[in-house]
């Protein structure tokens, strides 16, 4: 083989066509050309048979508009195997290129008004189950074939990819070579042929001024994207008032699990405690529907997803106390065929200090009799004990002593229920606080530092019990030994 045909190299634009051998003998024959396309491949070919032939000789592309783009895309393989069967998916899916599909107003218009489409044609489902960013594809190909037999299909090979989508984003596969070793290419044959090839990047870098601009258009464009947000969202963003805190929560009721009766409903309400108030229109309370269980592992699970909007307000009087965070009191009960309920166990749940998404899940119980004429009661005719007060689930709102004894007060632990909490806070302590970078010095700017106020308190308090084990510990050993190790000190 002549060494001058061992080695080319070539250098590629975006949607440049390089014919190969094969493309030269076949658009050369007008009785192939069939397409537009073709046609003027045709011509193009002509032109360069007239001045003297194509330059490339091994390395040629296929743009986005050739038949193979549209052969390769639809012959993609999932695996790596070669006896590989398409599932049904995959054959669904074949006929289906990422193009900027022609969308019609009267199917954008029917959206609106019919939700369901009960008999979708092939275009709809097309348009509207394919993620339809339109890409635009190249591929740089590589004839292989030995020495003086180029032209030959079986002897093509994909050695660089590059896509570009309605994004903006350009992807490279293989990836350029860099410093890294050049790309292996094994033929199956008699020889055993082995290629290597590189890929650089060519393109010119871009001169300072043009950065500069670029940068200035992404500026103006980010600005005007900016000015469309905040119009979207108006100037009208109210701020709480100094000295105030606001705090809102989006909850979800998410489940009930563990109970020992079925069709399940939660009612709930919300206590507020002193300082703490809410808009005259604020729903403090709801029952969440009737659920029925399900059979989850060991459990039966009654699934609300029952969702609850609360605002809040905090209006600090005294700088030194802290605040008295509102507790959601609940009692889930249970409703049989005849219509009669029971109690199926009480449960609170203090609001949390930090911002943030929380999965809360709180164990329930519920009060119980002595007896079995109780529980007879409660299978047969329904009705259980109840709380007179909901607050007496934790301390009651009408208690004012020092100690709450519950002695001779039976209960009984029943199962549990599951909360998911989104807590917004929003004080002008927050904002100045990160503004001035000042330490937290009011009840306010705390609010929201109580999870790392936790954590000092809980190290001062392993620090403390340290402290009294080695004292404990001192004082154990005899004395004698304890002046022996002063003096030797």
């Amino acid at each position: 083989r002549p060494p001058e045909d061992e080695e080319e190299e070539a250098e590629v634009g975006w949607q440049e066509k390089l014919f190969s051998q094969f493309e030269v003998d076949l658009y050369l024959n007008e009785s192939a050309c069939q397409t537009p396309l073709d046609w003027q491949y045709h011509e193009e070919i002509q032109k360069l048979e007239k001045a003297g032939g194509r330059k490339n000789c091994r390395i040629f592309t296929y743009t986005d508009h050739d038949r193979f783009t549209n052969l390769e895309e639809l012959c993609q393989k999932v695996t790596d195997l070669d006896h590989e069967v398409p599932s049904y998916l995959v054959e669904r899916m074949a006929n289906v290129r990422r193009r900027r599909q022609d969308r019609r107003p009267v199917e954008a218009s029917s959206l609106k008004t019919k939700i369901v489409t009960w008999e979708p044609s092939e275009e709809f489902i097309k348009n509207n189950h394919v993620i339809n960013t339109p890409v635009q594809t190249m591929y740089i190909m590589g004839d292989l074939g030995p020495y003086g037999k180029l032209g030959h299909r079986e002897y093509e090979n994909v050695l660089c990819t590059i896509k570009v989508d309605g994004n903006g984003v350009i992807t490279v596969k293989p990836d350029f070579t860099g410093t890294k070793g050049p790309y292996r290419i094994e033929l199956d044959g008699e020889k055993r042929e082995v290629w290597e090839y590189t890929i650089e990047n060519a393109s010119a870098q871009v001169q300072p001024e043009e950065e500069e601009r670029e940068q200035r258009v992404f500026r103006d464009l980010y600005g005007r994207h900016r000015d469309y947000l905040s119009g979207l969202v108006g100037s009208d963003f109210e701020m709480p008032l100094p000295g105030t805190l606001r705090l809102f929560i989006n909850g979800e009721i998410v489940s009930a699990q563990g109970y020992e009766y079925d069709n399940l409903y939660v009612h709930f309400f919300l206590e507020l405690p002193n300082q703490w108030s809410s808009s005259p229109f604020q729903q403090l309370s709801g029952v969440t529907q009737t659920c029925a269980t399900k059979r989850v592992g060991w459990d039966n699970v009654a699934y609300f997803c029952y969702p609850f909007t609360v605002e809040l307000f905090y209006t600090q009087e005294d700088e030194d106390s802290l605040p008295q965070w509102p507790v959601l009191y609940f009692e889930v009960l249970s409703l049989d065929f005849w219509q009669r309920y029971r109690v199926e166990g009480y449960g609170s749940l203090v609001l949390p200090a930090s911002p943030g998404v929380h999965m809360l899940t709180i164990p329930t119980w519920r009060p119980v009799e002595l007896g079995t004429v109780a529980e007879m009661r409660r299978f047969f005719i329904g009705g259980s004990p109840e709380l007179e007060d909901l607050t007496y689930i934790r301390i009651p709102s009408t208690f004012k002593g020092k100690h709450l004894s519950r002695y001779g007060f039976r209960t009984e632990t029943t199962g549990s229920v599951t909360f998911r909490l989104y807590c917004i806070q929003q004080s002008k302590a927050f904002l100045e606080n990160s503004a001035l970078r000042q330490r937290m010095q009011s009840v306010l700017d705390r609010l929201g530092g109580f999870s790392q106020q936790s954590s000092v308190y809980n190290v001062l308090e392993a620090f403390q019990r340290a402290r009294r084990r080695m004292q404990e510990a001192r004082e154990s050993l005899p004395q004698d030994l304890i002046n022996t190790s002063a003096s030797s000190v």
